[in-house]
């Protein structure tokens, strides 16, 4: 299906939120923002990317920076549907921001709705309704930013990062902590740069996997999980860290199908479709964990936003190693939102 083929030509906003290379600069109460303050949002090329995609289907594209003058935009190019990237601009709920305003003047989205996206990002939050469910995760505690609560941390190593940020963002590699010592040295340096609540998660030093989902109901696919391979260490720990990322090509590759057996895989993909749909999630989001030395599948986190950025991002990157290449990865996000709306 394309959009030729719906009878008109489909009007598609895409809404994002670019890099504006303001890192490291003073924010308005003047403390310096820190290095990867704009690690969730995209470059240029990734909107052009998904505009070329949607393009080569017959839809007609307007771009849609979601800053302040978002509503007006919306008014002026009236899409039929838009196809949401954006991060939002600031605070704990901030990708529930254009959801929520497109949900207001009843505007169809891809993706996940206001409240999906605000529990995910509170990632103490997405784990304790997972663990409900009998979801494994990584014992864990917030740490209010106001120091409110006495640290009663027992648990070593641990990792400490912000409680609600993606793309690693507040990762970095001294993340890992071995004693109480360097537990408390690390809040109150990522208390001054993210000024937010911290989560303290034990560290799972197994293998890591990230698996990508696509679609609704009857149609979702769970694509096969890709292992993220460490090809060294940083301070004796594998760190899948705003460096690494960044420098992926030096620090890690990636394996899919991973080295796995069907039993593992299987445990693998029944927990990240089990997550997907207990959190609501809708037409894409990724998923990763940690395997524990007893094969036992752990839990880290859920973004139900995630990356499109084509050769960098792990979720087209999963969907490329299961047969999906970027092009059809795009439509069928769109189109997975269209049939969810009864657009199709």
């Amino acid at each position: 299906m394309d959009s030729k083929k719906m009878g008109k030509t489909l009007n598609v906003g895409i809404a994002y939120n670019l890099k504006k290379g303001a890192h490291g600069e003073e924010s308005d109460d003047q403390e310096p923002e820190p290095p990867d303050s704009e690690a969730e949002y995209d470059d240029i090329s990734t909107v052009l990317a998904i505009k070329a995609a949607l393009e080569a289907k017959g839809c007609r594209v307007t771009l849609l920076e979601a800053d302040g003058q978002l509503p007006s935009k919306l008014a002026k190019s009236r899409p039929d549907i838009v196809f949401n990237i954006a991060e939002g601009m600031g605070g704990r709920g901030r990708e529930s921001q254009v959801p929520a305003l497109l949900d207001f003047y009843g505007i169809p989205y891809t993706g996940s709705d206001s409240t999906t996206l605000c529990i995910a990002l509170d990632k103490a939050l997405a784990k304790r309704i997972l663990s409900t469910y009998r979801i494994k995760t990584p014992r864990y505690q917030v740490i209010p930013k106001d120091k409110s609560k006495p640290v009663r941390w027992s648990h070593f190593p641990a990792i400490v990062k912000p409680n609600a940020e993606g793309s690693s963002k507040g990762i970095s590699d001294a993340s890992v902590v071995a004693n109480r010592k360097e537990l408390l040295r690390l809040l109150e340096t990522n208390f001054k740069l993210y000024r937010q609540d911290m989560l303290v998660e034990e560290y799972i030093a197994g293998r890591e996997f990230t698996v990508g989902i696509l679609g609704n109901g009857r149609d979702i696919r769970v694509f096969s999980p890709m292992e993220i391979c460490y090809k060294k260490r940083e301070n004796g720990y594998n760190i899948y860290s705003y460096n690494v990322k960044r420098n992926f090509e030096e620090y890690v590759s990636y394996k899919c199908p991973a080295d796995i057996t069907k039993e593992t895989e299987a445990k693998i993909k029944e927990a990240a479709r089990k997550i997907y749909e207990v959190l609501s999630c809708r037409d894409f989001s990724r998923i990763d964990f940690r395997l524990s030395a007893d094969g036992e599948p752990y839990f880290i986190e859920i973004n139900p936003l995630p990356g499109l950025a084509p050769g960098y991002s792990d979720y087209p990157m999963i969907a490329q190693f299961n047969g999906v290449d970027y092009d059809a990865l795009v439509w069928g996000v769109l189109e997975s939102a269209l049939k969810r709306f009864g657009m199709a």
